[in-house]
C-alpha cells in the first residue's frame, strides 16, 4: 500500500491567495508585496526623482565651485588656469562686443559645408558598397586604406593642393566626417537581419522593396550613430583648420588669446567647442528619436 506524499508548503507558512509560497516569480518583489529592490523610498534618495535631467548638472556645478574656491584662495594660478568668473567676465565681454558672434558664425559655415561634402561623398559609397558585392570590391578596399591614414597628417599635402585659404579648412572637415558615416551605414547595410530579409521575399517584396521597407530602415539606426560620431570628429578637424592661417573662427579666437596669454579667452573658446559639440549630439538624437520611433527601446524611453 503505497502512501500519499505530504505537501509541500508547511501548515505554519499559509499561501498568500491559495498559492504555493514556493510558486513567486523572481523578479525583485518580496512575498508580501514590497517594492522592487533598485526602487528605493524616496527618503532615501540623495536627488528626489522631481528633479528630472537637473541632476545631471549637479556634479558639474559642484566642480566649478570648487574651482572657483580654489582660485580665490590661491591654489590655483589665475595666470595659467583663469578662474570661472574671470571666464564668465570674458564671455560676455566677447558677447557684448559682438565678436564672438562673428567668429562662431564662421566656424558655423565651415562645419556646415564639410558636412554637407562628406555625407554627399560617403553616403553614395556607403549604400554602393553595401548594397552590391562588386561595389564593395570597387570602393571599400580603397577607403579602408585612405581612412588608415591620419588625415591630420595630410595637412601639407592639402595646403599644396588648394592653398592656405577656405578650401583646405573645410576639405580636412569633410575629410574627417566622411570616413564614420562611410563605415556606419555599411556595416549598418550588412548587419541587417536575414530572417527578416527572407520574410521579405515570403511577402513578395522585390529587390528595390527590400531595400526601401527593410535594408534601409534597418540600418538606419547604425548610420545615425555615425553622424553623431561624425560631428564629433568635425569640429576636431576644425579646430585643427581653423590654426592654419585663419582671420576667423573659434580655433583663431582661441589661438590668438594664446599669443597674448589670455587663459579665459581660451576656456571660451573651448567651452564653445564643448557646447557646440553636445548641441549637435542632442540634434542627432532629436532626429534619431523622431525617424526611429518605431523601436521598442525608444518608445520605452523615459
Amino acid at each position: 500500500m503505497t502512501m500519499a506524499a505530504p505537501p509541500l508548503s508547511h501548515p505554519s507558512i499559509p499561501a498568500p491567495g491559495g498559492r504555493s509560497p514556493w510558486s513567486f516569480r523572481m523578479s525583485g518583489q518580496s512575498l508580501a508585496g514590497a517594492a522592487p529592490l533598485g526602487d528605493a523610498p524616496s527618503r532615501f534618495r540623495l536627488f528626489p526623482r522631481r528633479l528630472g535631467a537637473a541632476r545631471r548638472f549637479v556634479a558639474p556645478v559642484v566642480l566649478v565651485l570648487l574651482w572657483q574656491l580654489a582660485a580665490q584662495a590661491g591654489l590655483v594660478s589665475t595666470r595659467l588656469l583663469a578662474s570661472p568668473a574671470a571666464i564668465a567676465t570674458a564671455a560676455w565681454q566677447l558677447i557684448a562686443s559682438g565678436e564672438l558672434a562673428y567668429h562662431l558664425a564662421v566656424s558655423l559655415r565651415r562645419v556646415a559645408i564639410g558636412l554637407a561634402i562628406a555625407l554627399g561623398f560617403a553616403v553614395p559609397l556607403g549604400l554602393l558598397a553595401g548594397l552590391s558585392r562588386l561595389g564593395e570590391d570597387l570602393v571599400d578596399a580603397t577607403l579602408q586604406m585612405l581612412r588608415a591614414l591620419p588625415f591630420l597628417a595630410l595637412v601639407p599635402l592639402l595646403i599644396l593642393w588648394l592653398g592656405i585659404g577656405e578650401a583646405t579648412k573645410i576639405a580636412l572637415v569633410a575629410l574627417g566626417a566622411a570616413f564614420p558615416i562611410y563605415l556606419t551605414l555599411f556595416g549598418g547595410i550588412r548587419g541587417v537581419d536575414p530572417k527578416l530579409l527572407e520574410a521579405g521575399r515570403v511577402f513578395g517584396l522585390s529587390r528595390a522593396g527590400l531595400i526601401r521597407h527593410i535594408v534601409l530602415p534597418g540600418a538606419l539606426p547604425q548610420a545615425l550613430v555615425g553622424l553623431r560620431y561624425a560631428l564629433g570628429t568635425a569640429w576636431l578637424s576644425l579646430v585643427v583648420g581653423e590654426q592654419i592661417n585663419a582671420t576667423a573662427g573659434i580655433g583663431y579666437l582661441v589661438m590668438d588669446a594664446r599669443e597674448f596669454l589670455r587663459t579665459d579667452i581660451i576656456l571660451v573658446g573651448l567651452l564653445v567647442y564643448a557646447l557646440l559639440g553636445l548641441g549637435a549630439d542632442q540634434l542627432v538624437r532629436f532626429i534619431e528619436k523622431a525617424a526611429l520611433a518605431w523601436r521598442p527601446s525608444v518608445l520605452g524611453e523615459r
